[in-house]
């Protein structure tokens, strides 16, 4: 009989947080698929646990994937671990789950700690509804895309960022989906752990005066909707968007018909102003 895969969450922080079931989880399977083995080595130290592991991270997860798949068809359950949180989100476990599902072998979870329901849960904004969009591209016309196709998205939303990435990161939200309500919450669960509930602009202004230190979640108020229904951005912001498309690569008409479709505004509106 084929084995199973456990998906284990592990503390985000603070070890206190790593659940009974999850470390008797870990006693049992016959070895662990883990993100980086030297973090998830000192995890195991600290509860007495002796498994073996084998690496499973964003560079080797197509082969090393496919030999887990096979111990596991042979019997054996596996284990995969990130180093910290939940993995498959924002993580390889997602490509190691999915080859699973290929495979019809068994997969279950013990649920841990998650950096975007906690800082979620602090931030004061509305949870009824909110989509993770994890880390924006560091490419300059992926970033634009990612934002201008949530420009209108009324629910919460949320994002990672790095301490080194955060301010121009900041000033691209602002630019492109306007001012609006952000708590950033940052080292959740660890010694420094904060919550800055704030507005885009002053976080801005803030972080372009003092250096981010720490991991950071982002938790974005959603588009606010007129009451009369009427779009906010005026012609002028909707070619000014054009613009920024056509510097990330983008030809005008092309840029035109994308600002279109995020506006109020005619493609022929735009494009006018374009090359006028």
């Amino acid at each position: 009989m084929a084995g199973i895969l456990y998906v284990v969450g592990t503390p985000i922080g603070n070890l206190s947080d790593f659940s009974p079931r999850a470390v008797e989880t870990l006693q049992q399977v016959d070895f662990i698929a883990a993100e980086d083995t030297r973090v998830t080595l000192k995890l195991l130290n600290h509860f007495g646990i002796k498994k073996p592991m084998v690496s499973y991270y964003e560079h080797n997860l197509r082969q090393r994937g496919e030999q887990i798949i096979q111990r596991i068809l042979a019997g054996e359950n596996c284990a995969i671990v990130s180093d910290a949180g939940m993995p498959c989100i924002s993580d390889p476990g997602e490509d190691l789950v999915r080859l699973c599902a290929e495979y019809q072998i068994e997969t279950r979870v013990v649920p841990g700690p998650s950096a975007v329901i906690s800082a979620l849960c602090v931030s004061g904004l509305v949870t009824s509804r909110f989509s993770f969009e994890g880390f924006l591209s560091t490419n300059k016309r992926s970033r634009l895309e990612h934002l201008t196709s949530i420009r209108k998205d009324t629910h919460t939303l949320i994002f990672y960022e790095a301490p080194h990435k955060l301010l121009s990161t900041l000033k691209d939200l602002y630019e492109t989906l306007g001012d609006r309500k952000i708590s950033l919450v940052k080292e959740i669960t660890k010694l420094h752990e904060s919550v800055n509930r704030t507005t885009l602009a002053q976080a801005v202004q803030y972080y372009t005066e003092n250096t981010p230190k720490g991991e950071f979640v982002l938790v974005l108020e959603g588009a606010v909707i007129a009451e009369n229904n009427e779009e906010e951005m005026t012609l002028e912001q909707a070619v000014q968007l054009a613009k920024e498309l056509m510097e990330q690569g983008h030809r005008p008409s092309d840029a035109a018909k994308e600002a279109a479709k995020l506006t109020q505004f005619k493609k022929a509106e735009i494009y006018k102003q374009l090359i006028d």
